[in-house]
């Protein structure tokens, strides 16, 4: 059997219709569309604003959009996507329609598995107008044993499906926010998953320090995925950093910008070579449709630059176990965060074919 070169599995976001929340909280037809469409160009050779091609302005409650999705997933050798999940407390759960519809209607026949999105919503972090006057929009709460069960009913229907994806033989279920789940959550699900005939489930940790490993996996976590964005601000010193804020001063750029060319090699880490870390690969990113100036902006992203990058995290994973491959692709879809792998008038699918084009050696 040829070994693996990497199992990418990409971040999804299933926005991009209105639902009766943000028509409360933004107006009646608010999208993520809305802050992509408005977003301007802060400086020279800024490239705002991100306009779709192949798929344009669409509307994901259209099946043909999803498998549109999926095909072009495929194509980039992408093994399938992890749909951003939201369950808040007593059964209150947010955008589920569009994962629900792939659940019932088996289609698109494509790999999923879920990432749950485990916090509060701000005003601040969905539009760029909310920092003027933030607010708590919907609070994440963890109610108990008796809504545990509930979410686990949930996602039993998800982890049965033969579409999901899995790790030795368990589902994958990422959980973004692991500082504020109770532990019991993790023992309860995985006791309630062998009573269901399952193995057990794999556990996924999103870190936010290095150094919690050892005190996760005590409590379940099987493996473990980092966000390293921002490593070029967070890993410099002092002068390196003012070096940062004088050239955005001298350029007339927000305070937060950097040039992909000098970000991507702090994406990764030796962590990343342990069997059971999965590192993260970023196309782009600009969050300036969110935050205006106030947004972490990675200035000239190119598929040139991604497909370096790509190519030395793959390099990183390749002495793991082909189940262990997992490179996490953050994202597929984020555009008002300008994290996105989808076709845009300026790059056409140069990234899915730079990503493609390391995962076959061409």
């Amino acid at each position: 059997m040829t070994p693996k070169k990497a199992r990418v599995i990409a971040f999804y976001l299933p926005q991009f219709h209105p639902i009766a929340e943000n028509d409360l909280w933004w107006g009646k037809g608010f999208t993520e569309w809305t802050n992509v469409g408005k977003a301007k160009s802060l400086y020279k050779n800024h490239y705002q604003p991100r306009v779709p091609a192949d798929l344009g302005y669409y509307d994901l409650r259209m099946p043909e959009v999803r498998e549109s999705q999926a095909e072009m997933a495929r194509e980039a050798g992408i093994e399938g996507f992890m749909y951003w999940h939201y369950w808040f407390g007593n059964g209150k759960r947010l955008m589920e329609n569009i994962f629900d519809d792939v659940l019932k209607s088996g289609k698109p026949d494509y790999p999923f598995c879920l990432g749950w999105a485990n916090h509060s919503w701000y005003a601040k972090e969905w539009n760029s107008e909310g920092a003027k006057k933030d607010r708590l929009l919907i609070e994440q709460t963890y109610p108990g044993e008796e809504d545990y069960r509930l979410h686990f009913e949930y996602a039993l229907k998800a982890f049965l499906d033969p579409r999901y994806i899995r790790v030795n033989d368990c589902p994958i279920f990422f959980i973004y926010d692991t500082k504020t789940l109770p532990d019991e959550f993790l023992n309860l699900w995985n006791k309630w998953a062998i009573e269901e005939g399952l193995k057990g489930i794999h556990f996924v940790g999103r870190l936010q320090n290095d150094n919690d490993i050892e005190s996760l996996e005590n409590v379940g976590y099987k493996a473990f995925s980092s966000e390293r964005m921002w490593g070029v601000y967070s890993s410099s010193n002092l002068i390196k950093k003012t070096f940062f804020r004088l050239k955005n001063f001298f350029l007339k750029r927000p305070p937060f910008t950097v040039d992909y060319k000098e970000a991507y090699p702090h994406f990764t880490s030796e962590l990343d070579r342990k069997e059971n870390f999965y590192p993260s690969i970023y196309p782009n990113w600009d969050h300036s449709p969110r935050s205006g100036n106030r947004g972490f902006i990675i200035h000239r992203s190119t598929p040139e630059y991604f497909k370096k990058h790509v190519d030395h995290v793959l390099k990183m994973i390749n002495n793991k176990q082909d189940e262990n491959k997992i490179v996490m692709l953050k994202s597929w879809n984020e555009w008002a965060e300008g994290n996105y792998m989808e076709p845009d008038l300026v790059h056409g699918k140069s990234y899915i074919k730079a990503l493609s084009d390391v995962i076959n050696n061409k």
